[in-house]
């Protein structure tokens, strides 16, 4: 299993649930389907269901939480308010977050690159900077934050 594709699946899970309202189970599904159809993923047979688990446990994990992460976020969102950021990047940051401060599996710095990294992909040409610079500042205080989680 590919972390970053379950990633990328689960970000735009999340974009789903939050513009169509389906659950995670249906966006999830209906975005593997289309990774395999297109064939543009690197998703094999037997990794679907490792992949499907882990793209769930990311998804869920922060959707559980989505109300504390993003009251978290608004505290780095200098001049920015959750409510107005790209549903993209908010996505993105939520993911990031939540691997950041709910994870214990993932470095810090794993979970910002990754993030940059979908943010650049997923989002406009400003996305990259502006997530690397939300979560540059949260990533100083992560020892905090996990011991407060």
């Amino acid at each position: 299993m590919k972390r970053r594709l379950a990633r990328e699946i689960a970000v735009q899970s999340m974009y789903q649930m939050e513009m169509n309202e389906v659950d995670a189970n249906e966006a999830v599904t209906m975005l593997l389907t289309e990774a395999m159809e297109e064939n543009e993923s690197e998703v094999e047979l037997s990794d679907i269901d490792a992949t499907r688990a882990f793209v769930l446990e990311l998804i869920n994990g922060t959707w559980s939480r989505k109300d504390a992460i993003d009251a978290l976020l608004e505290d780095y969102l200098k001049g920015w308010q959750i409510s107005r950021l790209s549903k993209v990047d908010r996505q993105v940051l939520r993911l990031a977050t939540y691997e950041m401060i709910f994870r214990d599996d993932v470095p810090g710095k794993v979970a910002v690159n990754e993030a940059i990294e979908l943010a650049k992909h997923f989002g406009t040409a400003e996305s990259g900077k502006f997530v690397n610079g939300v979560l540059g500042k949260m990533i100083q205080d992560v020892d905090q934050l996990k011991s407060n989680r």
